[in-house]
Protein backbone atom coordinates (compact mmCIF):
# COMPACT_ATOMS: atom_id res chain seq x y z
CA UNK A 1 0.00 0.00 0.00
CA UNK A 2 1.26 3.61 -1.58
CA UNK A 3 1.56 5.88 1.46
CA UNK A 4 3.17 9.49 1.43
CA UNK A 5 2.63 11.90 3.95
CA UNK A 6 3.92 15.02 4.45
CA UNK A 7 4.66 17.31 7.35
CA UNK A 8 6.65 20.79 8.05
CA UNK A 9 3.72 23.24 7.07
CA UNK A 10 2.69 25.85 9.18
CA UNK A 11 2.04 29.36 9.44
CA UNK A 12 5.05 31.66 8.58
CA UNK A 13 5.77 35.33 7.65
CA UNK A 14 6.43 36.65 4.43
CA UNK A 15 10.18 36.67 3.44
CA UNK A 16 10.36 33.07 5.56
CA UNK A 17 11.26 29.90 5.28
CA UNK A 18 10.00 26.22 5.91
CA UNK A 19 11.00 23.08 4.60
CA UNK A 20 8.41 20.48 4.00
CA UNK A 21 9.35 16.60 4.24
CA UNK A 22 7.17 13.48 2.78
CA UNK A 23 8.44 10.03 4.09
CA UNK A 24 7.46 7.08 1.76
CA UNK A 25 6.12 3.74 2.18
CA UNK A 26 4.60 1.00 0.60
CA UNK A 27 7.02 1.10 -2.98
CA UNK A 28 10.80 1.42 -4.09
CA UNK A 29 11.14 5.18 -3.46
CA UNK A 30 14.74 5.17 -4.83
CA UNK A 31 13.08 4.24 -8.17
CA UNK A 32 10.85 6.26 -9.10
CA UNK A 33 11.28 10.14 -10.00
CA UNK A 34 9.18 12.43 -6.83
CA UNK A 35 7.12 15.39 -7.30
CA UNK A 36 5.73 18.42 -5.08
CA UNK A 37 2.36 19.58 -6.25
CA UNK A 38 -0.13 22.44 -4.23
CA UNK A 39 -3.38 23.59 -4.15
CA UNK A 40 -4.25 27.14 -3.23
CA UNK A 41 -7.81 27.99 -1.78
CA UNK A 42 -9.30 28.60 -4.48
CA UNK A 43 -7.15 27.60 -7.42
CA UNK A 44 -6.48 25.14 -9.62
CA UNK A 45 -3.76 22.64 -8.39
CA UNK A 46 0.45 23.86 -10.03
CA UNK A 47 3.28 21.71 -10.44
CA UNK A 48 6.25 23.08 -8.32
CA UNK A 49 9.09 20.57 -8.42
CA UNK A 50 10.35 17.41 -9.24
CA UNK A 51 13.48 15.19 -8.94
CA UNK A 52 14.28 12.56 -10.67
CA UNK A 53 15.88 9.02 -10.12
CA UNK A 54 19.12 10.54 -10.62
CA UNK A 55 18.54 13.40 -8.67
CA UNK A 56 18.67 16.19 -11.19
CA UNK A 57 15.81 18.77 -10.31
CA UNK A 58 12.92 20.77 -11.97
CA UNK A 59 11.05 23.69 -10.94
CA UNK A 60 8.18 25.99 -11.91
CA UNK A 61 9.07 29.28 -12.83
CA UNK A 62 7.16 30.62 -9.71
CA UNK A 63 9.35 28.97 -7.09
CA UNK A 64 12.61 29.02 -9.44
CA UNK A 65 15.03 30.65 -7.14
CA UNK A 66 12.92 30.34 -4.16
CA UNK A 67 12.66 26.41 -3.34
CA UNK A 68 14.82 23.66 -3.58
CA UNK A 69 13.57 19.91 -3.51
CA UNK A 70 15.81 16.92 -2.56
CA UNK A 71 15.73 13.31 -1.81
CA UNK A 72 17.22 10.78 0.61
CA UNK A 73 16.94 7.52 -0.46
CA UNK A 74 18.04 5.60 3.03
CA UNK A 75 15.25 7.21 4.57
CA UNK A 76 12.28 7.26 1.44
CA UNK A 77 12.16 10.77 2.13
CA UNK A 78 11.49 13.61 -0.21
CA UNK A 79 12.22 16.95 0.95
CA UNK A 80 11.47 21.08 -0.42
CA UNK A 81 12.99 23.77 0.90
CA UNK A 82 11.21 26.85 0.62
CA UNK A 83 12.90 30.27 1.32
CA UNK A 84 11.58 34.30 0.99
CA UNK A 85 8.13 32.94 1.20
CA UNK A 86 5.55 35.14 -0.63
CA UNK A 87 1.56 34.93 0.33
CA UNK A 88 0.65 33.86 -3.07
CA UNK A 89 2.86 30.17 -1.81
CA UNK A 90 0.04 29.79 0.91
CA UNK A 91 -1.52 26.66 -0.03
CA UNK A 92 -2.11 22.84 0.90
CA UNK A 93 1.58 20.68 -0.69
CA UNK A 94 1.38 17.57 -1.84
CA UNK A 95 4.20 15.19 -2.99
CA UNK A 96 3.46 12.97 -5.10
CA UNK A 97 5.23 9.82 -7.40
CA UNK A 98 5.31 10.15 -10.73
CA UNK A 99 4.31 7.39 -12.86
CA UNK A 100 6.58 6.57 -15.41
CA UNK A 101 4.54 7.04 -18.54
CA UNK A 102 4.48 10.77 -18.24
CA UNK A 103 7.99 10.63 -19.29
CA UNK A 104 8.82 13.31 -17.68
CA UNK A 105 6.23 15.62 -18.28
CA UNK A 106 6.27 16.91 -14.73
CA UNK A 107 3.65 19.24 -15.41
CA UNK A 108 0.80 16.56 -15.75
CA UNK A 109 1.05 15.94 -12.29
CA UNK A 110 -1.65 18.39 -11.43
CA UNK A 111 -3.94 15.56 -13.35
CA UNK A 112 -2.48 12.41 -11.45
CA UNK A 113 -4.30 13.08 -7.96
CA UNK A 114 -4.25 9.70 -7.42
CA UNK A 115 -0.58 9.33 -7.07
CA UNK A 116 -0.50 13.00 -4.48
CA UNK A 117 -0.15 11.82 -0.68
CA UNK A 118 -1.82 13.49 2.11
CA UNK A 119 -0.62 17.26 2.24
CA UNK A 120 0.43 19.41 4.44
CA UNK A 121 -1.08 23.06 4.57
CA UNK A 122 1.44 26.52 4.19
CA UNK A 123 -0.10 29.63 5.23
CA UNK A 124 2.12 33.00 4.46
CA UNK A 125 1.13 35.85 5.98
CA UNK A 126 1.55 38.70 8.15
Amino acid sequence: DVQLQASGGGLVQPGGSLKLSCVASGFAFGDYDMSWVRRAPGKRSEWISAINKGGATYYADSVTGRFTISRDNAKNTLYLQMNMLRPEDTAVYFCAVVPDRLGGDYKLMVYESDFWGRGTLVTVSS
